[in-house]
């Protein structure tokens, strides 16, 4: 629901930092209807995750959102799913556009390796073949966003 987006916006922006709220400047964020027609149009972001010895693994992933859960599917056995098991916790920066017009909405939180019975039946349906060995699900704890007046939404 785009209530639970801007509830969990409204909330990371009280708890951030001057440097943050000065950065993404609150006639810039996105509506929680904004952000949820933002976030269904979307498909891939570029997610991060903490290897062994503390440096950053980056990759891209298709995600799918359910509520204010993201759903990722991934091989089993890849750097990001050892990673999540090692430490759970998972970025999420989703950007378009570039310059003039551009949006970016940056989620954080924890993640849980699950295996596909255990994800809802229509977020596997969302994926075509057999790749998928398990899944990441991300709570959010942090989501904030930012809309350049150019802004196609």
């Amino acid at each position: 629901m785009s209530t639970e987006l801007a509830a969990l916006q409204e909330q990371s922006f009280a708890r951030a930092s001057a440097a943050t709220v000065s950065a993404f400047p609150a006639e810039r964020r996105l509506t929680g209807q904004q952000l949820a027609g933002y976030l269904d149009r979307r498909a891939f972001a570029v997610i991060g995750t903490g290897r062994p010895d503390g440096r950053p693994h980056a990759a891209m992933s298709a995600y799918y959102r359910r509520g204010a859960v993201f759903w990722l599917p991934m091989v089993g056995g890849s750097v990001r799913e050892r990673n999540l098991r090692r430490q759970p916790w998972l970025t999420m920066t989703i950007p378009e556009g570039d310059d003039v017009g551009h949006v970016v909405v940056l989620v954080e939180g924890v993640a849980a390796i699950v295996p596909p019975i255990a994800v809802p039946t229509d977020v596997r349906a969302t994926v075509s073949g057999d790749w998928v060995e398990v899944w990441a699900r991300l709570t959010p704890s942090r989501l904030l966003s930012y809309a350049d007046e150019g802004a196609p939404l």
